[in-house]
């Protein structure tokens, strides 16, 4: 007769032998632990995308240039703002992600529904502004890589709008998404673009971090208000929350929703780092400001060799690709949340033909005027991204306010303390962009 102890050891090899036959052998604590992490990151690489790409459309044309005549005036001296900024950015994108996870809604359609037609028009029609002026942005860029590579101007926007109409009629959101997240992973060529150009890392840090801030100077003003709506920008809002809902994201995926973001925030500000190290180490010991993108990327090739010059003009290419994607694609996605339509890139054309017919036209329009003669392609950059200092804090009022309804959040509703921080921020960079137009002796009195 069996011992209870013996039956259960007996039983316990049975039940071992039974699950080596069906495969299941039970796992150590180590390879179970194991089995979970990969379980774990590939459940994330599911929801991994809609934040990583818009941030780094945040490193669009505007952005680049912005970033390297802050490098080639002032040296590593902005660098600071650029970290500080890493935190408000994902803070904003991330609240854009929640409010897509839980209300499956895009931005303008919860404007819209909570608060009225005028305001979700009203908040269109100022998006609309932005983006048409940032679609050009992308497209000079566009035009300005292609001419170091000798490409006709005609030919590398003409090429490109194809391409992006392509992508976006591909017939998923999972393929455009697939091909936005190339170009994306294509924009790091901007760190061995700055390696290449060796930046001495002391001066980096102590200059870029710890260095003195001549906040008093007008000029060092307006390019802090214009990296900074470099790097916040109203689309971005848009794009990430209807990102989200086509996508299919709901509230369990929040914490991954977080953490794409917060990647996609460091890294592009990361690349803002490159840029300005890049033209820091190069243009500015030179006394070289850049008046066009394209004397910015000739300047660097005589003087951070051949490499480091092309690899900034790829990086110029496809960041501005992906940022002409992103950029009109969120204007799409508002219009017709807004107005109403399909606005799906699981749909097809024929069933959401205001959705694609606006994403389109958009594209179509911005590609042509770049193409007319004489356009000022720095000065209309850097402008853009002074200008979205201004515009963002009426995207930022509605996104506050969708953030605290708890009939949308419920429970995942904002504490007051976020809210207010964001509201701060915004009245901050009001302040910076009214700094901006004052004259320089103003600047000393004050």
């Amino acid at each position: 007769m069996k011992t209870p102890e013996r039956s259960l050891t007996i039983d316990n090899k049975i039940q071992s032998h039974i699950m080596l036959k069906n495969g299941t052998e039970s796992s150590t604590p180590s390879t179970m632990d194991r089995r979970k992490s990969f379980l774990k990151l590939l459940s994330f690489f599911k929801i991994f995308g809609p934040g990583f790409i818009v941030m780094i459309a945040d490193m669009d044309a505007g952005s680049i240039v912005t970033a390297g005549v802050s490098g080639a005036d002032w040296g590593y001296k902005l660098i600071l703002w650029q970290v500080l900024l890493i935190y408000p950015l994902y803070l904003v994108q991330s609240i854009t992600a929640r409010l897509g996870c839980v209300s499956s809604k895009g931005h303008g359609e919860l404007i819209r529904e909570h608060y009225g037609n005028f305001w979700g028009a009203f908040a269109t029609a100022i998006l609309s502004f932005v983006v048409f002026a940032s679609l050009l942005t992308e497209f000079i860029g566009i035009a300005a890589a292609g001419d170091i590579f000798n490409a006709p101007k005609y030919l590398s926007v003409g090429v490109s709008l194809l391409i992006l109409i392509f992508v976006a009629l591909s017939g998923s959101y999972k393929k455009a998404e697939n091909i936005a997240l190339i170009f994306a992973l294509s924009g790091f060529v901007f760190i061995p673009a700055a390696i290449a150009a060796r930046p001495n890392l002391h001066d980096l840090v102590i200059q870029g971090i710890f260095g003195s801030q001549p906040i008093l100077n007008q000029n060092y003003l307006w390019l802090i208000a214009a990296n900074a709506g470099a790097v916040i920008m109203p689309w971005m809002i848009y794009y990430q929350q209807s990102a989200t809902v086509d996508k299919g994201l709901c509230p369990k995926d929040i914490k991954e929703t977080k953490i794409d973001t917060l990647i996609g925030s460091i890294a592009t500000q990361v690349l803002m780092i490159a840029v300005i190290a890049l033209t820091a180490a190069t243009l500015y010991p030179h006394h070289i400001v850049p008046s066009t993108a394209k004397s910015l990327a000739a300047s660097l090739i005589p003087l951070a060799g051949k490499y480091a010059g092309y690899f900034f003009c790829a990086g110029l290419y496809t960041s501005s690709f992906l940022a002409a994607f992103v950029v009109s694609m969120a204007f799409s996605w508002a219009a017709t949340e807004t107005w109403g339509g399909s606005h799906s890139l699981n749909d097809k054309f024929q069933d959401a033909r205001s959705f694609y017919i606006i994403y389109i036209l958009f594209l179509v329009i911005s590609a042509a005027i770049v193409l007319i003669p004489g356009i000022p392609l720095v000065r209309i950059m850097v402008d853009v991204e002074a200008f979205n200092g201004f515009a963002l804090p009426v995207v930022l009022a509605f996104l506050i306010v969708l953030a605290s309804n708890k009939k949308i959040l419920g429970e995942y509703a904002y504490s007051k303390k976020t809210l207010t921080f964001i509201a701060f921020l915004g009245i901050v960079i009001v302040v910076l962009g009214v700094l901006t137009s004052v004259p320089p002796s103003w600047i000393k009195i004050l």
